[in-house]
């Protein structure tokens, strides 16, 4: 019954069903890796409040050579809760633009901590908000503390897409926050990702805002991920209804049941040949059928003298 399946056509037809639904299902995993990615890093978000920090030196390798970065760690390390001691430097901070805090544009202010053999990390101190007077106009920031400090917070990795940095107000400026591009201009070696403020010994002044850090949309990826396992399985369905449809017509099973009048007007001979009939309808049937039948030329005069004598008669018995 299925031995057409064996024919160019349909095992071409099967390896594109095949391999449709293979890509399918290595897509759908590729979104659930994603999805497992994502949610770590929304565990390690959630995590940071309950949970000790670490040394910063047990999560990065430190650098080695003044005005470069030192290697940005893995994936994992992003967003972990560490501690480092040291002094501010000052004189090498930066400001980091158009940067947006619960809706509002301003700058996020980044600076060199020190530590004690002489590296240095970024911390990101919080963010103030832009002067009345536009981008052009010297935003207001608090002074770094002087002595040693001690930092918790949160390693960010390295932003991508690099911007040019420039001096303004004293400071670095730039639009993003690149490591390695950054390091260039600083005068020590620099640990490869930088901190988000959350806790300062002593503490911080009151009017840096705290960087929110956004969690991963994980479902979107975990939804991506069910809905190609789905597409695939269409895929293969469609294929094997496809299969069972050429089956039946090959086999001669009808594709359509005939409609209402089709199935009355196979019905009506039969019920007509089953009910009696009286003498009079047998009669007229009879006689119609004979009248239908082929007659040879005598018949057909005989037919016509035993008419006209009919109706000879007939007019006989009307005079009468």
């Amino acid at each position: 019954m299925y031995r057409f399946l064996l024919t160019p056509r349909w095992l071409a037809a099967a390896a594109l069903a095949v391999a449709a639904a293979a890509v399918m299902v290595l897509l759908g995993f590729w979104q659930y890796h994603r999805y497992q990615e994502r949610s770590a890093i929304n565990d390690r978000i959630d995590a940071a409040d309950s949970t000790p920090p670490v040394p910063l030196t047990s999560v990065l390798t430190a650098p080695t050579a003044a005005g470069t970065a030192g290697p940005a760690g893995e994936k994992a390390v992003a967003w972990k809760k560490v501690t480092l001691s040291g002094r501010y430097d000052p004189a090498h901070e930066i400001q980091a633009r158009g940067r947006t805090v619960a809706g509002d544009v301003g700058y996020e202010i980044v600076t060199p901590l020190v530590l004690a053999d002489g590296t240095a990390v970024l911390v990101d101190r919080g963010w103030v908000p832009a002067p009345a007077g536009g981008a052009l106009a010297a935003p207001t920031v608090p002074p770094a503390p002087v002595g040693d400090i001690t930092v918790v917070g949160q390693l960010h990795l390295s932003e991508s897409r690099p911007a040019p940095i420039e001096r303004r107000h004293g400071r670095l400026d730039t639009r993003r926050i690149s490591v390695p591009r950054l390091a260039h201009e600083l005068p020590y070696p620099v640990y490869g990702a930088y901190v988000l403020l959350t806790e300062q010994t002593p503490a911080a002044d009151q009017s840096f805002k705290r960087v929110p850090i956004p969690h991963e949309d994980a479902w979107q990826n975990g939804g991506y991920s069910v809905q190609w396992w789905l597409f695939a399985g269409m895929a293969l369905f469609a294929f094997g209804w496809q299969a069972r449809k050429e089956a039946q017509t090959r086999a001669g099973k009808p594709a359509v049941k005939a409609d209402r009048v089709a199935t009355a007007d196979r019905k009506r001979p039969a019920r007509e040949a089953d009910e009696p009939m009286d003498r009079v309808e047998a009669a007229d049937r009879k006689r119609a059928a004979r009248d239908e039948e082929p007659m040879d030329r005598v018949e057909a005069a005989d037919r016509k003298r035993a008419a006209e004598a009919e109706r000879k008669l007939a007019a006989q018995s009307g005079q009468d």
